[in-house]
C-alpha cells in the first residue's frame, strides 16, 4: 500500500466495480475517493443524445449505490472542462494519485493526454489502464511493427496472439472512503421535464446498472447464444445479445465477455455440438468489430468525420435535408425502412440488421452525406458509440479496404422478405400497414387497388410513395461515382503538375459537411452548447500504460497515395461481416 494521500478513481465509460483496473488499482493504494465528472460541452457535436443520458443517469445511480454498499460513494461534478475540474478535486480533497481507464475516440485522448500533463505537472501521481479492450491497440500489429487495414487480418492476430486477454477481475470487498467532505457533489441534470415522459418508457425494456449487466449476459449465454447464427437475422425477435450499451457504458467489461463466451464455446466443443461453436464464432466476430472500431479510431481519430478512402471526398453528395427529414421520419415509401426508423426513435434501438438496411438507404438510395446518418445514430441510439457507429458508417460508404462495394444497392423490397418474411416487425411499427396482406407488406406501391382499399391504406395520404425508384437511384449513383472519379482524376493532375489551386491535396483541407440547421435547433432545444471540438495533439507521446497518437496521423495512405489507387479494384463485398455492431 502507498503511503501518504488518497486516491482518486476517475470513472468515466466504465460504470462498473467488476473487472475495474483502475478502481482495484485504487483499492489497493489505501483510501479512494470515486469521481464522475459530466461536461458534454467537451463532446462538441457528439455529446450524448437523450437516450445515452438517461441511462447515464440511471448506471450512475445503481453505481452509486453500490459503491456506498462498500463504504464510500461517488463524487458527480458538472463542467465545462474535465481536467480543471480533476485538478480542482485533487486539492480539495489532498490526493496524491490518479487513477482512470483508457479511452480510445479522439476528444477523449486528447483530454487524458491533458490530464496527465497537467496532474504530473502539480506532483500528483497518474496512471491509467485498459479496461475497455481485449488488447491495446499497440499490441496489435504485423510482424514488422505496423497496424493492420482490415478487419480480417486485425481479427486473426488477436485469436493467434501468444497471450489470452487477462481474466476479468472481481469487484472489491471493502473500499476505504477518502476525506471528501470539502468536495461536495454537484445536482447533475440529465434530463429535461419535456423528456421525461419518453424516458419512462425505455425503464419498461431495460435496467441499466453494472449487476444487471451481468444478468443480461448470463441470459444470452444460457438462452439466445446457442441459436445465435441462426436467428441473428430475424428482425423482429430478441435474437441478439442487447450487451452493446452496457459495454458502451462499460457495465460489464468486454474481456468477461470474451472469457465466458469461450468458456462456453470450450463446453459445446467438448460435446460436438456444431450450431453453438458456429454461433459462438458469430459473437465473437462481434466482439472483434467492435475492437476493430477503437483500433480504427486510434490510428484514424477523424474517422468520424473524413472518409478513410480519399476518392469519397470527391463524391457529390445530396444536401437534401427534405429527404433527410422524410428518413428520420420513416417516412420514405419504403416499409422496412419506415419501420426501423420510427423503432428507432420510440426505442432507442435497432437489430443490427436494420442499422444497414436505414443506414444503406440513406447512404446509397438517398446519397445524403453518410456524417448525417452518422450523428441521427448518435443522437437516438441507446448503445451510440463513436467508434462502432464510425466503422459502421464507413463500411456502408465502401471506404474500408475489406468492406462492401459502394455501388451496390440492396433493395429494401427484397431485404424486407428476406429479414422479415411474414411481415410483422413492419406491422408492429407501420400501424397503417397492419391490414396490408404479407404479399404486398414490403411493397405496398404494386398492391392492387382493391387490396389497398380493404387494407385502409390510400397511398400519398396516410402512407407514402417511394420517395425515390430504386431504379433511378441506381443510375444516379452510377452518374455520382463517375463524377466523384472524373474529380478524383483532376485532383490527381492538378497535384502532378504542381497547381496549389482548385481540389485542395490534404487531409487538413478537407471540410466535413455541415449538419442540417434541424440538428441544431434539437440540440439548442435541449440546452446542449454546439461547440466543434478539434483534437490538437501533433506527436506520439508515450507513457508507461499508454501510447497516445498524433491527432494528424493515419496508418492509412496518405492524401496523395490514396489518389493513385483505384478502390474501384480494391474493394471486396465481404457482406458476411457487417460492422454495424449491435449486440
Amino acid at each position: 500500500m502507498s503511503s501518504g494521500g488518497c486516491s482518486i478513481v476517475w470513472f468515466r465509460r466504465d460504470l462498473r466495480l467488476e473487472d475495474n483496473p483502475a478502481l482495484a488499482a485504487g483499492v489497493r493504494a489505501g483510501s479512494v475517493i470515486a469521481v464522475f465528472i459530466w461536461a458534454p460541452e467537451e463532446e462538441g457535436y457528439y455529446c450524448p443524445g437523450r437516450v445515452s443520458r438517461w441511462w447515464i443517469k440511471k448506471s450512475l445511480a445503481h453505481l452509486d449505490s453500490s459503491l456506498k454498499k462498500l463504504g464510500t460513494s461517488l463524487i458527480t461534478k458538472r463542467s465545462n472542462d474535465s481536467v480543471s475540474s480533476l485538478l480542482q478535486v485533487v486539492k480539495s480533497t489532498g490526493a496524491t494519485r490518479v487513477f482512470f481507464n483508457h479511452l480510445y475516440d479522439p476528444i477523449s485522448l486528447v483530454r487524458d493526454n491533458r490530464a496527465k500533463e497537467t496532474l504530473s505537472a502539480e506532483g500528483v501521481s497518474v496512471c491509467s489502464f485498459n479496461a475497455d479492450l481485449l488488447y491495446e491497440p499497440w499490441e496489435v500489429v504485423d510482424d514488422e511493427g505496423h497496424p493492420f487495414s482490415t478487419f480480417s487480418d486485425f481479427w486473426e492476430k488477436c485469436l493467434t496472439m501468444p497471450y489470452d486477454p487477462e481474466a476479468p477481475l472481481l469487484p472489491p470487498k471493502r473500499i476505504i472512503s477518502g476525506e471528501a467532505s470539502r468536495c461536495p457533489s454537484d445536482n447533475l441534470v440529465f434530463e429535461s421535464e419535456l423528456e421525461k415522459g419518453s424516458n419512462a418508457l425505455l425503464a419498461r425494456a431495460w435496467s441499466p446498472g453494472w449487476s444487471n449487466a451481468d444478468k443480461a449476459l448470463t441470459t444470452f449465454i444460457n438462452g439466445p447464444l446457442i441459436e445465435y447464427s441462426k436467428n441473428r437475422s430475424k428482425a423482429d425477435s430478441a435474437t441478439t445479445s442487447f450487451l452493446s450499451p452496457r459495454l458502451h457504458f462499460g457495465e460489464v467489461s468486454v474481456r468477461k465477455v470474451f472469457h465466458r463466451i469461450r468458456t462456453k464455446q470450450t463446453l459445446w466443443a467438448n460435446e460436438g455440438n456444431k450450431a453453438g461453436e458456429e454461433s459462438v464464432n458469430l459473437f465473437l466476430k462481434s466482439i472483434g468489430l467492435r475492437e476493430f472500431s477503437r483500433y480504427m479510431s486510434f490510428y484514424h481519430p477523424y474517422s468520424h468525420e473524413r472518409p478513410l478512402l480519399g476518392q469519397l471526398k470527391y463524391f457529390p453528395w445530396l444536401v437534401d435535408e427534405g429527404y433527410f427529414k422524410a428518413w428520420r421520419q420513416g417516412r420514405t415509401g419504403y416499409p422496412l425502412v419506415d419501420a426501423g426508423m420510427r423503432e428507432l426513435w420510440a426505442t432507442g434501438w435497432l437489430h443490427d440488421r436494420i442499422r444497414v438496411v436505414v443506414s444503406s438507404f440513406s447512404v446509397k438510395v438517398l446519397q445524403l452525406p453518410w456524417t448525417w446518418g452518422m450523428k441521427y445514430f448518435w443522437d437516438t441510439l441507446l448503445d451510440a458509440d463513436l467508434e462502432s457507429d464510425a466503422l459502421g458508417w464507413q463500411f456502408i460508404t465502401g471506404t474500408l479496404p475489406d468492406g462492401c462495394e459502394f455501388l451496390g444497392i440492396d433493395n429494401p423490397q427484397f431485404e424486407g422478405y428476406k429479414f422479415d418474411p411474414n411481415g410483422e416487425y413492419v406491422r408492429r411499427w407501420l400501424p397503417e400497414l397492419v391490414r396490408l396482406p404479407t404479399e404486398w407488406i414490403h411493397h405496398p406501391w404494386d398492391a392492387p387497388e382493391s387490396v389497398l382499399q380493404a387494407a385502409g391504406i390510400e397511398l400519398g395520404s396516410n402512407y407514402p410513395f417511394p420517395i425515390v425508384e430504386i431504379v433511378a437511384a441506381k443510375e444516379r449513383l452510377e452518374e455520382a461515382l463517375s463524377q466523384m472519379w472524373q474529380l478524383e482524376a483532376a485532383a490527381r493532375s492538378a497535384i502532378e503538375n504542381g497547381m496549389e489551386e482548385g481540389h485542395g491535396d490534404s487531409t487538413d483541407e478537407f471540410v466535413p459537411i455541415a449538419f442540417p440547421q434541424a440538428m441544431h435547433m434539437e440540440m439548442e432545444a435541449n440546452n446542449v452548447p454546439v461547440r466543434n471540438n478539434n483534437p490538437t495533439i501533433t506527436a506520439l507521446r508515450r507513457y508507461e500504460d499508454q501510447i497516445v497518437p498524433s491527432m494528424s496521423s493515419s496508418f492509412f495512405r496518405n492524401e496523395d497515395e490514396e489518389t493513385s489507387v483505384d478502390i474501384r479494384n480494391s474493394v471486396v463485398d465481404s457482406r458476411a461481416e457487417v460492422p454495424i455492431i449491435s449486440m
